[in-house]
């Protein structure tokens, strides 16, 4: 079974598939990255108490009124964790466009433990800044991290996916993220009860930053596009029980474009619907902060080398 925009991948086939069966499902992993940059994930084997806890703490946190979300709020421009009101941020300003700010708020964690090698003061400064955690729901904290660690676990293992796609050893990636500096963020959406501003969309089109990312979108939503070849947008819609995965731009880079790191945006409802919220969770996963990521293919490389930490904290810094 698949869709047009975000095949369907079955993990658990892969995994205890033989060689012939995890060839055939990463033959089809490679092609659904160079044509959409989008796949979704089934049979992933995430607990359901880790995904509907964590949904229930995030929808109770954003439901709160703006005066208690804010007693968890950025502590200043440019810090990459806390709770960002509705138009505190545009996405679209990463690819260095100027369009009105996003109609979402946000709340942002990164890497629950510092390893004890980081000294790096970028490093500690940014990715590993403290999270200023809300008091309310009491759970809040508990479903977070027990959610990205879950997350953290099934990056790893679509690595390997990715590495066996791109005829890699399984285990080639995995140096690379032993501590990944990856970020969570719980979106929602309020509801739209008069018209946006010229070019304000929920989410401005942009492309992420990081190897992949993993989206647990909110069931029988609407709104998330990808950008075909042609410029027009094309609907991602979600699919019960699946996680939907997108390409960043480092894997991009990695690949030196054979896989595509696909704008995508979150458009608006149709009409100005006060009923209209939409709420998603989105896991960027990011190699270690000193993480070198150059071209893995035999064709004249398109980019020069980059760190991971420097080039995700120049990318957010610019849409805040």
């Amino acid at each position: 079974m698949t869709t047009e925009a975000a095949p369907l991948i079955d993990l658990a086939a892969f995994e205890q598939g033989d060689s012939q069966t995890q060839q055939r499902i990463a033959q089809l992993v490679d092609e659904a990255c160079q044509r959409t940059g989008f796949l979704a994930i089934t049979n992933h084997g995430i607990p359901h108490d880790i995904t509907h806890n964590m949904w229930q703490a995030v929808q109770q946190f954003f439901d709160h009124s703006l005066d208690q979300k804010q007693q968890s709020k950025v502590p200043h421009p440019g810090y990459p964790y806390g709770y960002m009101s509705n138009e505190a941020e545009t996405l679209s300003a990463s690819l260095g466009n100027a369009t009105p700010p996003d109609l979402k708020e946000t709340f942002n964690g990164g890497p629950l433990l510092i390893p004890p090698h980081i000294t790096d003061p970028d490093a500690l400064a940014f990715c590993y800044a403290p999270t200023p955690w809300p008091t309310q729901p009491s759970a809040f904290t508990e479903s977070w991290n027990n959610y990205y660690n879950a997350m953290q676990d099934l990056a790893a293992r679509i690595m390997r996916l990715f590495a066996t796609a791109l005829q890699l050893e399984p285990n080639f990636f995995d140096e690379y993220i032993t501590s990944p500096i990856s970020a969570l963020r719980a979106l929602n959406y309020p509801p739209q009860d008069h018209a946006p501003l010229p070019n304000q969309l929920r989410a401005g089109a942009h492309s992420d930053y990081g190897t992949l990312t993993i989206l647990w979108p909110q069931d029988n939503s609407h709104g998330l596009q990808i950008q075909r070849p042609d410029n027009t947008w094309q609907e991602v819609a979600p699919i019960p029980g699946a996680f939907i995965i997108n390409i960043g731009d480092l894997m991009a880079r990695w690949t030196n474009n054979r896989w595509r790191s696909t704008l995508h945006r979150v458009a608006n409802p149709a009409q100005h619907d006060p009923t209209s919220r939409r709420q998603s969770i989105a896991y960027f996963h990011q190699p270690n902060w000193d993480a070198v990521i150059a071209c893995l293919t035999d064709t004249p490389p398109l980019y020069a080398p980059v760190a991971s930490g420097p080039y995700l904290m120049n990318k957010f810094k610019a849409t805040v």
